[in-house]
């Protein structure tokens, strides 16, 4: 063994990385389970935000018979970086991987336009973060004494940073940011939400505990503007004589704790589907036969 081998053997036993080891095992144990995004109720968010997405781009289909859409599961980052090289030759410049790609949950629906160029309208992604609501109503307690009715949140949602930059990148071209977040879970509640146990002890999870709401590490993605909001056309915003152009994330959770259903989900993507429509809608002329733009209305 050389001795970069040795060097690297030593340090993953040193004792700063066998103590995060120990730790993220005792984190598993006292949760009830892997803290991470990849439970199962995680796990079916994400199928529910694939299948949807696919559902709404029937229904797009269908509404604008006129325009040819595809669905993506992926998009590779060599292609971010030829978007960014089409607007400054000094971006995009950096790639280590050939093959590195992102894989939003939902996948990435486009329409082709006047030019035959492929124009994202929709890219979705799910987050499923905290089983308080679920352990508490079941009866079971968490902690390293099993005495606690919630856990610490986790950070598993702070992944969510690096797809939505991703996509930033690769329509930084454009004047429309189609990226929708849909959370769920008890590390995204808005509103304090009462439980009550098989003993009929009632627990209240209190939506502003900084323990438990992981929100505000989601809103950097869009500029702390309102959550539960399309805000898929862009904001400019004046700073130094200068208008700087704002890609905000949709942020929509289910504050009350509850589970997201299909209906709700395919009405948001669908609202900021046309948005993306209309934005686009100059270069889709041609195929729209001069008609003007037909909105669906956002059903509550």
């Amino acid at each position: 063994m050389g001795i970069a081998e040795s060097a690297w053997d030593t340090r993953r036993k040193s004792p700063s990385n066998l103590l995060n080891a120990f730790r993220l095992t005792e984190q598993q144990k006292v949760g009830q389970g892997p803290l991470s995004i990849f439970h199962s109720d995680a796990q079916e968010h994400d199928k529910e935000v694939n299948s949807t997405s696919i559902i709404a781009m029937r229904r797009l289909k269908a509404k604008f018979p006129m325009l040819t859409f595809r669905y993506r599961k992926d998009l590779q980052k060599k292609e971010i970086n030829e978007s960014l090289q089409r607007i400054d030759k000094c971006l995009g410049q950096t790639l280590f991987v050939g093959n590195a790609k992102i894989k939003p949950d939902g996948g990435i629906i486009e329409v082709k336009d006047d030019n035959d160029n492929w124009r994202v309208v929709l890219v979705t992604e799910a987050k499923h973060q905290g089983k308080d609501i679920e352990n508490i109503a079941k009866g079971v307690q968490v902690g390293v004494k099993s005495d606690q009715d919630t856990m610490i949140a986790g950070n598993a949602i702070e992944r969510a940073h690096k797809n939505i930059s991703e996509i930033a990148n690769y329509m930084l071209a454009e004047l429309h940011f189609p990226y929708v977040l849909f959370l769920e879970g008890s590390n995204f509640l808005t509103q304090n939400v009462d439980i009550t146990r098989p003993d009929g002890r009632t627990v209240t999870l209190d939506y502003n505990a900084g323990g438990l709401n992981r929100l505000d590490r989601l809103t950097a993605a869009n500029y702390g503007m309102p959550i539960n909001t399309n805000l898929c056309e862009n904001r400019f915003a004046l700073c130094h004589g200068a208008r700087i152009m704002l890609q905000a994330a949709s942020i929509y959770t289910k504050g009350e704790g509850g589970h997201w259903d299909n209906k709700h989900m395919t009405d948001i993507m669908i609202e900021v589907a046309q948005t993306s429509l209309r934005m686009l809608e100059k270069d889709l002329s041609r195929q729209l036969g001069g008609l003007p733009f037909n909105w669906e209305p956002l059903m509550p």
